[in-house]
């Protein structure tokens, strides 16, 4: 049996990284599970792990190697499910982390799947639509032996979106001979895709958000809102709060911060992003090159949605808000989290707050299997419902327990997943 935080052959003490944060969160949940403890070793180890090279031709001519990875953490409970992302810093520790969240996203909101996770290491700005489009074809041909609509279904996340899903769709179908719209989910609407997908992610946070206010006794309605990462989560977020009557006081992004105390007009936010690419250099907010002074906002919910550990035991002390909604993966670090729990901050973790995004890729997928699809309105009660009761769930065991939110939606998915795997027992 391995020690709690041994570090596996293929990783280095120096890329342990998140991994290791993933790693002490089982730890701390380990002795919550009682007889199921002695599987705990399986949520250790991921089920599969595959390290591909993906060649391409250059538009000049030239030969380039990236490096890509698809890693299958468990599939006790279902076949695989996790995003692609195109990011120059992926790493393998990343990405396993990323599968293992996965695993536990989707059996903390009851999904039946388990959980996968994949990228490459590139930085897709460099590359021209012909180079990104051989890229992912290349790399979806080099995963094909363990991609599935029943063993595997990749969708969009950091840097990719419903047209790298419709080309791994369409390299995946020509390999297997024949349409297959379930491999993936985020597709366009026209191959397949759901209403409401484009939003899930960030409308579930929304649902979350409000479910914890309330359990706060905190009116959304005037509520000062803080949110890193301005796109697909952290702009839909935005867009809903601010239609419900809070105020957003400041958004970062990847370039700079931007701060108005009254609070942001976030469709011409919005717009202005859409037009140049980064809220830098938008006129109706006050631009803060200090991009540390962002953690010291005065607000009462914090949306954390853009990469991983980013609240740290370095900015966990200046946090001011009275609820977090992590809108990224893994955006808290564990020694963060017991400084947060200290001063008494509700965080929602990652793995209840921005589970709508494989929510609605569930729906989809089902809806591809029956050929039959529901309306965006259908969609989004059906989300709102899920989301609601896998927070209602986690919280009343939190109660029960006298334990973080965090702590509980891990008991509750941990339980889940090695219940699978005991029931299922080991072949041979």
């Amino acid at each position: 049996m391995s020690t709690p935080h041994e570090i596996p052959s293929y990783l280095t003490p120096r890329d342990i990284g998140p991994w290791g944060v993933y790693l002490e969160q089982i730890d701390r949940v380990t002795p919550y599970l009682g007889s199921l403890a002695r599987w705990v070793e399986t949520l250790k180890r991921p089920k599969r792990i595959l390290i591909v090279d993906v060649p391409i031709e250059r538009d000049d001519g030239s030969i380039a190697h990236f490096e890509g990875y698809r890693v299958q953490h468990n599939t006790s409970r279902g076949p695989g499910k996790g995003g692609v992302r195109f990011h120059q810093d992926v790493t393998l520790s990343e990405v396993m982390a990323l599968s293992a969240w996965m695993t536990v996203k989707n059996a903390a909101v009851n999904v039946p799947y388990g959980g996968a996770k994949g990228g490459i290491r590139v930085d897709p700005k460099t590359l021209s639509q012909g180079e990104l489009q051989r890229m992912t074809r290349r790399y979806t041909s080099e995963i094909n032996i363990i991609i599935g609509p029943n063993k595997d279904i990749p969708a969009p996340d950091v840097n990719t979106n419903e047209k790298v899903m419709a080309w791994m769709m369409d390299t995946y179908s020509m390999n297997m001979g024949s349409t297959v719209s379930g491999v993936v989910t985020g597709k366009p609407i026209s191959l397949g895709g759901s209403l409401g997908r484009q939003e899930a992610t960030g409308r579930g946070v929304y649902v979350v958000g409000c479910e914890a206010a309330a359990k706060r006794g905190l009116e959304i309605k005037g509520a000062r809102v803080a949110i890193q990462g301005f796109g697909n989560v952290g702009g839909v977020a935005a867009r809903l709060f601010a239609e419900a009557g809070a105020k957003v006081v400041a958004v970062q992004d990847h370039v700079t911060t931007v701060m108005r105390d009254s609070g942001i007009d976030i469709p011409a936010l919005q717009k202005h992003v859409a037009e140049h690419g980064s809220v830098d250099g938008f006129k109706g907010a006050e631009l803060v090159r200090d991009r540390n002074s962002f953690w010291e906002v005065d607000c009462d919910i914090l949306i954390p949605a853009a990469l991983e550990q980013q609240i740290s035991e370095v900015n966990a002390n200046k946090i001011r808000a009275s609820i977090i909604l992590e809108g990224a993966n893994g955006p808290t670090t564990p020694a963060a989290d017991d400084i947060l729990n200290e001063k008494g901050v509700l965080v929602v973790p990652d793995v209840i707050a921005n589970a709508g995004g494989v929510t609605v890729s569930y729906f989809e997928w089902v809806q591809d299997f029956s050929s039959f699809f529901w309306t965006e309105d259908e969609i989004n009660q059906r989300l709102t419902r899920i989301m609601r009761e896998a927070f209602s769930a986690v919280w009343q065991l939190a109660q029960e327990k006298e334990v973080s939110l965090r702590t509980a939606a891990f008991i509750v998915a941990c339980t889940r997943v090695l219940q699978a795997r005991e029931m299922r027992g080991l072949y041979p």
